[in-house]
């Protein structure tokens, strides 16, 4: 029978426990986001439009924060005043890191989305929320680079058309990278638990 001495028993105990510490830390399991995990995606990248405010804006303009962007129209009936909704109500559920969120909000029907219903619109939601504004040439490439699509739909007057559209929103991180999809109907719960992780990121 071999025997082994003290000083080495201790020294091999030591390395098989830190061996079996490091092969549960890798079992743990991170827990998915709520959201759909789209990071590194080659779209939905970047923006350069103008806000309800009349100033250009970017990216870049929020960094430190997490920023969620819907595509919408300020005259839809259900889908967008309830994910503007639901996204006031993330904001409120984050306590005090709502103060690191901002909800963009693109207009898919610049025809009648002017700037000053733009802005009464974000105000019934969130007053720090903003609304972006894509000339009417520029909106089908804006449109295709975040894979977004949108159609009008004739109504029985000129201006009494709608507008149909995906229903999502891109999430990114404080440092501007594109995250997340939500889809439509997800809550503000999930939403908001998908943000918090994402602050705590730094």
């Amino acid at each position: 029978m071999l025997h082994t001495p003290p000083t080495r028993r201790a020294l091999l105990a030591a390395a098989f426990g830190s061996a079996t510490l490091l092969m549960l830390g890798c079992s743990e399991k991170v827990e998915p986001f709520s959201g759909i995990d789209i990071t590194g995606a080659d779209y939905a990248t970047a923006f350069s439009l103008t806000d309800h405010n009349g100033q250009p804006r970017t990216l870049a303009d929020f960094k430190g924060k997490v920023v969620v962007v819907f595509f919408g129209f300020t005259q839809c009936p259900d889908v967008c005043p309830t994910s503007m909704s639901e996204l006031a109500e993330a904001k409120r559920l984050l306590g005090p890191d709502g103060e690191r969120l901002q909800g963009l909000f693109i207009s898919v029907d610049p025809e009648r989305d002017t700037p000053e219903i733009m802005k009464q619109y974000m105000a019934s939601f969130d007053p720090s929320f903003l609304a972006l504004y894509a000339a009417p040439d520029a909106l089908p490439a804006l449109a295709k680079s975040y894979k977004v699509y949108y159609k009008k739909v004739d109504g029985p007057t000129p201006t009494s058309y709608t507008m149909d559209h995906s229903a999502g929103s891109y999430v990114y991180d404080p440092q501007g990278r594109i995250r997340l999809y939500h889809r439509y109907g997800t809550g503000p719960a999930a939403l908001a638990g998908d943000l918090k992780r994402l602050l705590a990121e730094g």
